[in-house]
């Protein structure tokens, strides 16, 4: 009787733990995700692609966008100040640099014109939910696949 007692708390036991691996493999995934690891995303494309930042300050709003067109990319930044509702821009143009997961973005150019000191940005390609992001690695910044952003 008391061998029955044992074997079934031990079959409840595994029972239990076993949905419990279930939630906590999920945990693990969306976490995996967030980080950026062990995605294998070689071969994902982001030709003809525009992801975007916007960051809101209490004097202005910053919007940044990103703009891949298979080397060549175009980084925009663009800023409205909401005391008098002026919006100004740089347009900055240079190309990228690919490799795994690793996009690397240099802009030479500022409408056109060369600039001494090329605006530099190193990503991390990352894929949630089926959602594209570019994540600085210096400033942890995300930057949305605007596909996904226009949708919401």
């Amino acid at each position: 009787m008391r061998k029955i007692f044992i074997g079934i708390l031990l079959l409840t036991g595994f029972a239990f733990n076993a949905q419990n691996y279930g939630a906590i493999n999920d945990i693990l995934t969306l976490l995996e995700e967030k980080r950026g690891i062990n995605q294998n995303l070689e071969n994902l494309s982001v030709d003809n692609r525009k992801f975007v930042l916007i960051k809101d300050f209490t004097d202005h709003t910053e919007r940044n966008f990103i703009i891949i067109k298979g080397k060549d990319a175009t980084y925009v930044e663009m800023f409205d100040d909401k005391s008098t509702g002026e919006t100004s821009s740089n347009v900055f143009s240079g190309d990228i640099l690919r490799k795994k997961n690793i996009v690397s973005l240099r802009a030479d150019k500022l409408e056109g014109k060369k600039i001494p000191i090329p605006v530099t940005k190193t990503l991390l390609l990352t894929k949630q939910k089926e959602i594209l992001y570019l994540i600085d690695i210096n400033s942890r910044e995300r930057w949305i696949d605007e596909k996904a952003y226009s949708k919401k």
